[in-house]
């Protein structure tokens, strides 16, 4: 009687399909149930799915279903910054992308790459279409176009497109990962994966929307160009690898860090070879990506020929020169005697060793032209973290270069740095693939770039993801078949193994959920299983930890990255929200109150902001091209003050200011950056010595502050009439301490303007010196 319940009697398997198409019937109700095919097939009639839908029509529309709605969430789950601010562009990077977007979509593509920014980089300027990654430009242009032109969807203008760039290609980032990971592991996997991917905070702080910057765009790019890889890579088809040269060709175009991905897919070809895993299919997708790859590279002028002529460029040649000469020993081989093959391998190898000696030499010699090696400065940050802090501060001096701390990885990636070591073990199981090979070397080499960079974090999040999602999948099968066989195995049963789905006559076949081993626990579970309870409370586990998992990345993008870096906002003790809009402010003072051609200078930082809100000529910006240029300026912030305004006015500069947090708490201000201003200025100027800044141990701005810090025009410009809203004992909210020098008199500088909250300052360039009430000129008069 047991074993009736779950395998048919003759009788019933011999009728056959007049059988299965009766209706079960529900004793509960007295009513004929459906099954669950039947009642998808009739809920979607309404819609036009006509005939029965099989199990395969479910799975299909459950799939679908579930992408839709992932990506539902990757979009709305970085819509915060909207609800809570309104539509803004954030950061500092993303302003000039806005400016130059709304210029290629007024002025058209031609006068975009011819665009020569005479507002930036006083008096030099710039060549835009030459020196701009432009992939997210026109990405952004032609969506506009689209919505305007062809749809006429009015009013919709070129910051909105800007603004909703992030949460799209969020979206189809999310979709691009369960690509990738279905074909390595399954579509379980993949859709975990997907999830992940759509909410991860690492990911989500650099496309939220109004993060308007290149990563929103590269990262799609990224898992598009690897996804194509492995398709090409499987399947052997030029199609799919035409497709993932095109898809690296379009991460070229939007972001720098498309060396990541020229190196990447060598080391994965190399270990291919490596472990006797070399293939046609292989070859085939291999050749072509580094072959077509380079020529649409060349195309770009930003990149011309450094994508033949540096050197993070020449691992692809060397794996495909290495690759070729695999192809031609396996193709000797197969088509001479043993004899012949081994007088053609020996002759082969004496060419090739002296071939590869020669063309390293030459390699060795081009290279020794360059004192970097032809490696550049960001690439080897990467292979030296020390690099930078010793020969290129203004690298070192950004905060996104630094390494990150164990608590940016715990906070940015969080299940998924717990999971993504399980992901790595749960690829090499059953076999180790090329698919699964490639996720390996992506997850290990994304682990040592992102601990030497934290912006590298971005490129870790996704194969984080990946991993992390294949780990969760497998996690999920053997608990779901657990349970299955806790449920569908009968007390009374052998070993549970007759009894389950798809026993044969006389128990001879196992179900799926017996075919780890024929041998049973104490408890009478097979190997490979674990009991039904503990499966249970193991799913049960999972759905509560990804459930934290989603309220706290749905909590760090409201309120950790939906905040754009001008507009800020603090609690009071009541608990009210306060903003600080300063920023705007002062940008729209410099607009409403300058001259159009008026000069501004501010440290780097802010270049980009200055020109785009505030519609003014800049000294410098963010695309720090100019190293001797960014260290002028700051020479003239780390000089007294005379000697500041001679720099100043020789670069025919109307305006300065500076930011200053000391009466809010602001710790991002010029103070707390100043010594990077020092040693970039110092690095082209020896009259800039770090250790003259330093006070009684360390940097400060107390009275125990050095004289050269207290006489610097840094330091006027900041604490000026401060002591008129504190006090001469008032402290300094950032540094927590008292300042050094109350009694600041300036004589080459006026105040112009000062935000609600004092956080920037902007003062006047004087023409001449200042006089005093007697008459006689300040510079003339003692400090």
């Amino acid at each position: 009687m047991g074993q009736s319940r779950h395998r048919p009697c003759r009788t019933n398997w011999h009728q056959g399909r007049r059988a299965s198409t009766r209706r079960p019937f529900d004793p509960s109700t007295g009513a004929a149930t459906m099954s669950p095919a039947a009642a998808v097939s009739s809920a979607f009639a309404p819609w036009g799915v006509a005939g029965k839908m099989t199990d395969k029509d479910v799975a299909r529309w459950v799939e679908r279903a579930a992408l839709g709605m992932i990506m539902a969430v990757a979009f709305a789950i970085r819509l915060f910054s909207i609800v809570k601010y309104e539509s803004v562009i954030h950061e500092f990077d993303p302003y000039f992308n806005y400016r130059v977007t709304k210029f290629a979509s007024e002025k058209g593509m031609a006068e975009f790459w011819n665009f020569f920014d005479d507002r930036t980089w006083y008096p030099l300027g710039r060549v835009v279409g030459g020196t701009i990654y432009p992939g997210l430009t026109l990405t952004a242009t032609w969506i506009y176009w689209f919505i305007t032109d062809v749809l006429k969807l009015h009013p919709v203008s070129v910051k909105d497109v800007c603004v909703m760039i992030g949460p799209i290609f969020s979206a189809l980032t999310a979709l691009s990962t369960y690509g990738l990971v279905n074909e390595v592991r399954g579509k379980g996997a993949g859709l975990m994966a997907a999830c992940l991917i759509a909410t991860i905070p690492s990911y989500i702080s650099r496309s939220v929307a109004g993060s308007y910057d290149n990563e929103a765009v590269a990262i799609f790019a990224l898992v598009v160009t690897f996804y194509l890889y492995v398709k090409s890579m499987k399947t052997g088809s030029l199609l799919w690898g035409v497709g993932a040269s095109l898809a690296y060709f379009y991460m070229v175009s939007s972001w720098g860090g498309y060396t990541f991905i020229i190196n990447l897919i060598p080391i994965h070809a190399l270990a291919m070879i490596v472990t006797n895993n070399f293939s046609a299919n292989l070859y085939v997708a291999y050749s072509q990506f580094i072959l077509n790859g380079t020529l649409l590279a060349l195309v770009l002028p930003v990149v011309g020929f450094n994508a033949v002529q540096t050197s993070e460029h020449f691992s692809g040649f060397f794996v495909l020169g290495l690759m070729n000469a695999v192809a031609l020993v396996k193709f000797l081989r197969s088509n001479l005697t043993e004899r012949a093959f081994q007088k053609a391998f020996r002759l082969f190898v004496t060419l090739a060793v002296v071939g590869a000696g020669v063309a390293v030499l030459g390699v060795i010699t081009y290279a020794m032209t360059s004192p970097t090696f032809r490696w550049s400065g960001r690439s080897l940050s990467l292979l030296d973290p020390t690099y930078a802090k010793k020969y290129i501060p203004i690298i070192a001096s950004v905060s996104e270069h630094q390494a990150p701390t164990w608590s940016s990885f715990m906070n940015d990636l969080r299940l998924a740095i717990v999971f993504m070591g399980a992901g790595i073990m749960s690829c090499f199981k059953p076999r180790l693939t090329g698919a699964s090979l490639f996720l390996v070397i992506w997850g290990v080499t994304s682990v040592y770039f992102s601990g030497v960079m934290v912006r590298l974090m971005l490129v870790l999040a996704p194969v984080a993801c990946c991993l992390t999602g294949i780990a969760i999948s497998d996690v999920l099968d053997l608990l779901c078949r657990s349970y299955r066989y806790e449920k569908t195995s009968s007390p009374g049963d052998d070993n549970g193994v007759s009894s389950s789905p798809g026993a044969g006559k006389g128990g001879k076949k196992k179900g799926r959920a017996g075919r780890r081993g024929s041998e049973d626990a104490a408890d009478g579970t097979p190997y490979g299983l674990v009991p039904g309870q503990l499966a249970f409370f193991g799913i049960a586990g999972l759905v509560v930890v990804l459930s934290f998992h989603l309220f706290h990345c749905s909590y760090l993008g409201g309120e950790g990255y939906s905040s754009p870096s001008i507009i800020l906002q603090s609690r009071t003790s009541t608990g009210d929200v306060y903003v600080f809009d300063d920023y705007r402010e002062a940008y729209s003072w410099l607009r409403e109150n300058t001259d159009y051609d008026a000069k501004v200078a501010s440290w780097w930082d802010y270049g980009y902001q200055t020109t785009a809100m505030a519609d003014r000529t800049v000294l410098v910006d963010n695309n720090t091209w100019n190293n001797t240029h960014i260290a002028t300026v700051g020479r003239a912030m780390a000089s007294p003050e005379k000697k500041a305004w001679e720099i100043f006015r020789a670069l025919d500069v109307d305006y300065v200011f500076v930011v200053f947090g000391g009466m809010v708490g602001y710790s991002s201000d010029d103070i707390n950056k100043f010594l990077w201003m020092v040693r970039i200025g110092g690095g082209e100027y020896p009259d800039i010595v770090e250790k003259d800044y330093i006070g009684e141990g360390y940097y400060r701005i107390d009275e125990k502050a050095s004289p050269t810090m207290l006489n610097t025009l840094m330091y006027k410009l900041s604490y000026h009439r401060f002591q008129d809203i504190v006090g001469r004992d008032g402290m300094d909210r950032v540094r927590n301490t008292r300042f050094g020098k109350p009694d600041i008199q300036l004589k080459y500088f006026e105040e112009a303007f000062t935000s609600q909250h004092w956080m920037l300052r902007v003062y006047k360039v004087l023409d001449k010196p200042a006089r005093s009430k007697t008459g006689v000129p300040k510079s003339s008069l003692k400090n």
